[in-house]
C-alpha cells in the first residue's frame, strides 16, 4: 500500500515542479474564452467577459462566418450527420471528401490532392511518407513545428539549414541521393516570405522534391515553381475558415501518401460540415468576391505596416515581461493582441503577433494604429512604425 501511496505522487509532483518551472520563466499559458464571430466578440480574462476587437486569428478572408460557407456545413450536417464515423480507406469518406479534393487539386494546378483532418497532420503525414530511410530532409530553421515534428518522426537524414539560405540548400544538394526541401511560404511568426522560386530552381536542377507549406500564403502570389517535383501542403482553417490540412501535387507521390501517411490512414475523417465548409470558401476564393476580400485585406496590411508581404505583422519587444505588459495594455484598450513568447520564437524575441482580416472594418485597423503609436510603438507621434521581426 505505500508503495501505491508514493508512486501515485510521483506524477502529481512531477507536473508541480515543472509548471512551477515555467511559471518561473515567465511562460505559463493558459485558455482564454472569446466568444465572438469574426474580430468582434468578447473576452473572458479572468474578471469576466469584456467587448474586443482581436488581432489574434488566422481567419484571414473572414470566411468561417460567410453566408455560403455556413449554409454548406449546415447542409453537410442534414445530410452525413455530425461526424464521419471512421478513417476514409475505411468507410469514412463521404462524397464532399472527394469533390473537395478536386476542387483543391484545380486550386493548385496539381494532378492530386488528399486531405488531413488538420494542417499539422497533414505536414506529418507528408514528411513521415517522403522521408524514408535513406533520403535527406533540408528544413528551414524557422518553420513550423508541425514540419519539426515530422522531420523528427521521419526516418530520413535531417539537416537544419540557416533562415532562407538558398546557398546553403544549393550546396547539400551537390551530394548524391535522394534529397527534400520543406519550407514555409510565409513564416507564421515572422510574417516573411521563403525564396521560394530560387528553392524551387535548385530543386529542379538537383532533381530534390520541394515540400511548400502555403499555410499563411493568402496575400501571395501564385510561385514561381518551373519543372520543379513539388507538394503543397496547405490547411483548411486560415485562408479557408474551416478546419483540415491537406497536400496537393503529382498523383504518383499523393496516392503513395495515401498508403503510407500514419497521419492519414489511423485516423477519423474529417467531419462533412468542416469539408462542406471547406469546399464553399475554396470556391469563394477562386471567384471574384475572394479577389476583391485579398484586395481589402491587403489595404488592411498597408496601413498597419505598408509594404510588408503578409497579414501577419509581429512588432518585436525581445523581453517576455515587456510583451506580456503591452499585450494588457492592448486589452485595456479593447484589443486582444497576444504576446507569443519563447519557446514559440527564439529566447530574446518576445513580440506581438498581429494578424488582420478581411473582417476587420478599417476603423478597427485605425484603431490599433492609433494604439501603437499612443505606446511608442507604431506610427505617428512617438513612433517609427512597428519594429517586424
Amino acid at each position: 500500500m505505500r508503495l501505491a501511496t508514493a508512486t501515485s505522487a510521483t506524477w502529481p509532483r512531477w507536473a508541480e515542479r515543472e509548471g512551477a518551472r515555467i511559471r518561473a520563466d515567465g511562460r505559463w499559458r493558459e485558455v482564454r474564452d472569446f466568444d465572438g464571430a469574426g474580430p468582434t466578440g468578447r473576452v473572458c480574462d479572468g474578471d469576466g467577459y469584456r467587448p474586443v476587437v482581436s488581432f489574434a486569428s488566422n481567419d484571414y478572408l473572414g470566411l468561417s462566418h460567410h453566408p455560403a460557407v455556413v449554409a454548406a456545413a449546415h447542409d453537410a450536417l442534414d445530410r452525413w450527420g455530425a461526424g464521419a464515423g471512421s478513417a476514409r480507406l475505411v468507410t469514412g469518406s463521404r462524397p464532399v471528401h472527394s469533390e473537395l479534393e478536386a476542387e483543391l487539386a484545380r486550386w493548385k494546378g496539381a494532378e492530386r490532392a488528399a486531405l488531413f483532418s488538420t494542417g499539422f497532420t497533414a505536414n506529418l503525414g507528408v514528411l513521415t511518407a517522403m522521408g524514408t530511410a535513406g533520403a535527406r530532409i533540408l528544413s528551414d530553421e524557422r518553420n513550423h513545428a508541425s514540419i519539426v515534428d515530422g522531420c523528427r518522426l521521419a526516418r530520413a537524414d535531417v539537416t537544419v539549414y540557416p533562415h532562407g539560405d538558398v546557398g546553403f540548400v544549393e550546396r547539400s544538394l551537390r551530394q548524391p541521393g535522394r534529397a527534400l526541401v520543406v519550407t514555409d511560404a510565409v513564416f507564421s511568426m515572422d510574417g516573411d516570405v521563403a525564396p521560394v522560386a530560387e528553392l524551387a530552381d535548385a530543386c529542379h536542377r538537383h532533381d530534390a522534391l520541394l515540400v511548400l507549406d502555403e499555410a499563411h500564403a493568402v496575400l501571395s502570389a501564385e510561385p514561381a515553381l518551373g519543372a520543379c517535383q513539388v507538394l503543397r501542403v496547405g490547411t483548411l482553417s486560415k485562408t479557408l475558415g474551416a478546419l483540415g490540412g491537406f497536400v496537393a501535387g503529382p498523383a504518383a507521390l499523393v496516392d503513395l501518401i495515401v498508403n503510407l501517411a500514419r497521419s492519414y490512414i489511423y485516423t477519423t475523417a474529417s467531419s462533412p460540415a468542416d469539408t462542406a465548409a471547406a469546399l464553399a470558401a475554396v470556391r469563394v476564393v477562386r471567384s471574384p468576391e475572394g479577389d476583391d476580400l485579398r484586395a481589402r485585406l491587403r489595404a488592411h496590411v498597408e496601413l498597419l505596416a505598408p509594404g510588408h508581404p503578409s497579414p501577419i505583422v509581429s512588432v518585436v519587444l525581445g523581453d517576455e515581461a515587456r510583451a506580456m505588459d503591452v499585450s494588457r495594455r492592448l486589452l485595456d484598450r479593447g484589443m486582444l493582441v497576444p504576446a507569443i513568447r519563447p519557446p514559440t520564437v527564439a529566447a530574446h524575441s518576445s513580440r506581438l503577433r498581429i494578424t488582420l482580416s478581411a473582417a476587420h472594418q478599417t476603423a478597427h485597423v485605425e484603431r490599433i494604429v492609433t494604439a501603437l503609436a499612443a505606446l511608442g510603438l507604431g506610427h505617428g507621434p512617438g513612433g517609427d512604425g512597428p519594429e517586424q521581426a
